[in-house]
This record gives structure tokens, C-alpha cells and sequence, in this order.
């Protein structure tokens, strides 16, 4: 792409209007991952720090901390409320003795499970009138975007 089309008039109304779509669309499913969670016992940085556990498994507070832009107190009294609601547990490395990992429970894999289930049960419902061609586009395009931002 040319740097005269980059600075077209067209192709930044184009930009800010992804953005602003992608922001609205962002509240909207943060806001509808929180009325889901509203039937549940734990709060959405919970819900965000058992994701983590989920998708990358056992990792250290500061791991943690560092993924969900926490302070290292913050995320040791999040994991402190999930282990007595015994979502997840500290495990000692096996490797390093001085290494406490968190560990997600067969109960936290469950609450995960459930929560996804229900909002992709909304997002079906909001893509309902899509086609298959669109899904597969829409799909594609968000894969890609992704990486790139990768």
C-alpha cells in the first residue's frame, strides 16, 4: 500500500471507523460476559486470571500478574479467594522447590467451561442471521487481525 493511499482521506475515515466498532463491540461483549458472570461467585478479574490458567496453564503469580496488567499483591489476593473457593491451588515446581505454581482445579475447568459455553451461546445468537460464507469471512478476518497484532 502506497503511503498516498495510507494518508487518503478514505482510507483513515476507514481506520476510525474499525476502531470505533471494534471498541463498541469489545464493551459489549465485556458487558455481557458480566451479566453471565453475575450468577456466579466470582468477580471478572477472576474470571480473567482463571482464562489465563486455562489457555496456558500452571504459571507463577508473577506470571500471572504480568498477563492480567495486576500488581503482584493484587493478583496473590485474587488467587488467595480462588483457592478458598478452591477453583485453583498452589503447587511447588517439581523442577524448584522455591517455585509455587497456581494450578487450575477441575472446578475452575468447569466454571471456564460453562461461562464460554454461555457466551458463545450469545454470540450464535447475535450471528444467527449470518451465513455460512459471512462466518467463515468474519472468522478469517478476526484470525487475522489477531496475528498481525501479535
Amino acid at each position: 500500500m502506497t503511503e498516498e493511499l495510507k494518508n487518503s482521506k478514505e482510507y483513515l475515515d476507514n481506520i476510525a471507523t474499525i476502531e470505533k466498532e471494534l471498541r463498541y463491540i469489545s464493551g459489549i461483549i465485556k458487558q455481557k460476559g458480566r451479566e453471565i458472570l453475575s450468577n456466579y461467585t466470582i468477580t471478572p478479574p477472576q474470571f480473567v486470571a482463571l482464562q489465563w490458567l486455562f489457555e496456558d496453564g500452571d504459571m507463577t503469580i508473577g506470571e500471572l500478574s504480568n498477563k492480567m496488567f495486576l500488581a503482584f499483591s493484587t493478583t496473590t489476593d485474587l488467587v488467595d479467594r480462588m483457592e478458598k473457593n478452591e477453583l485453583v491451588q498452589r503447587v511447588k515446581d517439581p523442577n524448584d522447590r522455591r517455585v509455587v505454581r497456581i494450578h487450575l482445579l477441575e472446578e475452575g475447568k468447569r466454571l471456564i467451561d460453562e461461562v464460554i459455553k454461555k457466551r458463545q451461546v450469545y454470540l450464535q445468537e447475535v450471528l444467527g442471521e449470518y451465513t455460512t460464507e459471512e462466518m467463515e469471512d468474519l472468522k478469517k478476518h478476526f484470525l487475522r487481525l489477531h496475528q498481525e497484532m501479535r
